[in-house]
């Protein structure tokens, strides 16, 4: 990964830390705390074994002193646990917050930006990248702040008693952090290329499972299993990367806490054998001093050891950010949200209008047409030509450039709440959800049985909803699979016409439909439209009555408009359309 944007990602993690408001300083004061408890322990414990040693001193002298040490133990156990608590409840609040965040970034983004990934990957982002960060902030940002207290505090205690052993602590501790580096500089890339495996297998994955039958029926389920399972491997190569940098640092750490401590031993061994005078401050190394330092010794290493052994969280946090980081602060030109209320009139206006993605390219443009309010508007053109987008750009999906009018107002400044709750929307893939039939109509609306059996008669899809075993309250499937396709378009109608807006978007509504399917949709949608506006995107010609108005698309350019019964008289791709329909 590149240095700065390494640098960035972490300044940007590091942001994120008020999110976890309180809970972070706990965790580094019970630490702290905990680090002053075992200083007295060791202090008390070196005091009463070199008086039991050296005097001979009964320990019924020392009863004060064992029966405090007894109560650190209780004391020093619930301080851990209380920082383990509040670091664990920090990567907590901070992972409610980020998800919450994707899932409103998500939502403003709008449909036509999370069809741009594949479903896997969102899962993933939302799921494991957000949850490899629990770590950063429960255990490695809180570390990094004790790595400076603690031994502070220790040098503190020790440097008085012994210069030597202070000089010996203070020149080995920064090897610890020296080859934490040297061995962490390939672990922010291997989590990276852990991270970007991942997202590609659960992609992969679900749409090899959602397009399962299809796989079946060409007979490419068994090369599409072979694909899934070298996509698996790699994961797995990946994964043992991680593992691997994750061992070999906890193993260096460890070898080199090992030999500063050797390092202590050796000191004060001699020391006390009178083979080395140096280190005290005149009267001679003391086997109480002694005890007390090499009983801190793995104390002053141990937020070392634990930096490295949470060091490879930051890296994995790294990784994991950079998705995060550029969906939630990249430059994604997302529609504003306006405040203006909703004008009476929805007559659309639309000069020199570019309907952008979300990553600035052009999708369609510049285009000016005028629809007035209550006009039947009908949508042609060949696939790609951009007709879909100047829909998502009036349902408030996309951003736009140019002029984009509602009643005189711009799009981008209207309450879009107020907007689409005049919108009536039927796409050629309905989603239903994982719930009752009655669920799946009323949408939260606080509709009766009688108004639910009203528009399901109005969609020609009551006599259906009679015959399910639980009727309203029947269950359907994830994704509506227990239902046909042109039950579930007739469903998803069902619930368009549950709404009182006044403009009908269709788009493409009878494509995945059988001839009788079709003819029951399109007429439903007739009654409906009447007294409203419709704009419906078709490819069928013979859906079309002489008075709809014709806005044909091709090559993200508006080609013709006009009346279809004056585009069938004029030299111009509707009226070639027609004539190759004629032909047909």
């Amino acid at each position: 990964m590149d240095k700065s944007l390494e640098k960035q990602l972490i300044l940007w993690l590091r942001q994120q830390k008020s999110i976890c408001g309180p809970m972070l300083r706990l965790s580094v004061a019970l630490a702290c705390i905990n680090a002053v408890a075992l200083v007295a322990q060791s202090w008390l414990l070196a005091s009463v074994l070199s008086d039991l040693v050296l005097n001979g001193v009964p320990v019924s002298r020392h009863m004060p002193e064992l029966l405090v040490l007894l109560a650190l133990l209780p004391l020093r156990a619930l301080l851990a646990w209380g920082r383990e608590r509040a670091g664990f409840e920090a990567g907590l609040r901070l992972r409610r917050a980020l998800r919450g965040r994707v899932l409103d970034r998500l939502s403003a983004l709008g449909p036509a930006y999370i069809r741009s990934q594949a479903v896997g990957s969102w899962a993933s982002k939302l799921l494991e990248q957000v949850e490899q960060l629990q770590d950063f902030y429960g255990r490695y940002l809180p570390q990094m702040t004790l790595v400076a207290l603690v031994p502070l505090l220790i040098l503190v205690s020790v440097w008085p008693l012994n210069w030597a052993a202070g000089l010996i602590l203070l020149g080995t501790a920064p090897l610890i952090p020296l080859f934490m580096v040297l061995v962490g500089m390939g672990a922010s890339d291997a989590n990276k290329q852990h991270f970007q495996a991942l997202s590609r297998l659960a992609g992969h994955f679900m749409d090899r499972l959602r397009g399962l039958s299809t796989l079946r029926l060409f007979d490419r389920a068994a090369a599409e299993q072979q694909a899934i399972e070298n996509a698996s491997e790699e994961f797995r190569h990946r994964t043992m990367a991680v593992l691997r940098l994750a061992f070999l640092s906890s193993a260096v750490l460890e070898f080199f806490a090992a030999v500063s401590i050797a390092l202590l031993a050796v000191y004060f061994g001699f020391s006390l054998l009178g083979h080395l005078d140096f280190g005290h401050y005149g009267a001679g190394v003391q086997l109480g001093s002694a005890l007390f330092v090499l009983l801190l010794a793995p104390e002053f290493y141990q937020p070392l050891r634990e930096l490295g052994t949470h060091y490879h969280a930051k890296a994995q946090a790294v990784a994991a950010a950079e998705a995060l980081h550029s969906l939630l602060e990249g430059e994604l030109h997302t529609p504003a949200p306006g405040e203006q209320p909703l004008p009476d009139s929805l007559a659309i206006c639309a000069k020199d209008l570019r309907v952008m993605s979300h990553d600035g390219q052009c999708l369609l443009g510049p285009v000016s047409f005028a629809i007035a309010d209550g006009e039947q508007v009908v949508i042609l053109g060949p696939s790609g030509a951009g007709k879909s987008s100047l829909l998502n750009a009036l349902l408030g999906f996309l951003p736009y450039e140019g002029s984009l009018t509602v009643g005189g107002v711009e799009l981008r400044d209207l309450d879009m709440a107020a907007w689409r709750a005049q919108l009536l929307w039927l796409s050629q893939e309905p989603q239903l959800l994982h719930c009752s039939v009655r669920d799946n109509v009323a949408m939260g609306r606080p509709l009766s049985d009688a108004e639910i059996w009203a528009l399901l008669e109005q969609a020609h899809i009551a006599e259906l909803v009679r015959g399910l075993p639980q009727g309203l309250e029947q269950i359907l499937a994830e994704q509506g699979s227990s239902v046909s396709v042109g039950q579930a378009q007739r469903l998803a109608l069902a619930r368009a016409l549950a709404g009182k807006g006044r403009l009908l978007l269709l788009d493409e509504p009878g494509a995945s439909l059988d001839v009788d399917s079709e003819r029951l949709v399109m007429d439903s949608l007739k009654q409906a439209a009447l007294g409203r506006t419709r704009l419906l995107i078709s490819h069928r010609l013979d859906e079309l009555n002489a008075e709809d108005t014709v806005l044909y698309l091709a090559q993200g350019q508006l080609q013709q408009q006009g009346k279809l019964r004056e585009l069938a008289l004029a030299d111009g791709p509707v009226a070639r359309l027609l004539a190759q329909e004629d032909a047909l």
